[in-house]
């Protein structure tokens, strides 16, 4: 049994390791925040569910013991929700706070700051909707 656990977790184990460093590696090498944070967000999610998995396995198969099953059960419920909500929520605070998006280049996406403070905005601001209606 161990036997068998032990080939279905390494592979796995590795799998989550690629992912990390993946997002590692997009981290650096990425050219604005908005890229990185894709970066980190998905990586690190994947490779800590990866990990975790691994970990359950463990757990349930050599150790035996439902208690520690269950709050690894509940850390990566808790990773799987927290970590793309935040990802969001510093990506619209750096729209909102005027950050232009670039490419892969280096040249800006958007023509000025304040057109990525309106593409941040759930709803189109007033005064420009007035502007728009004249």
């Amino acid at each position: 049994m161990e036997l068998l656990l032990g080939v279905l977790a390494w592979p796995l184990a590795i799998l989550g390791m690629i992912f990390l460093i993946a997002g590692a590696v997009g981290m650096t090498r990425l050219p604005d925040l908005y890229t990185r944070l894709h970066a980190a967000s998905v990586t690190d999610t994947g490779g800590t569910l990866v990990i975790g998995l691994v970990l359950l396995l463990y757990a349930v198969f050599v150790y035996g013991s439902a208690m520690v099953a269950i709050k690894l059960l509940l850390i990566m419920g808790f990773t799987l929700f927290t970590a793309p909500t935040a990802s969001h929520v510093l990506a619209k605070a750096a729209l909102l706070s005027g950050l232009v998006p670039v490419d892969g280049k280096g040249e800006p996406l958007l023509e000025s700051s304040e057109q990525a403070t309106q593409l941040g905005r759930s709803r189109p601001d007033a005064s420009s909707a007035v502007q728009e209606k004249r």
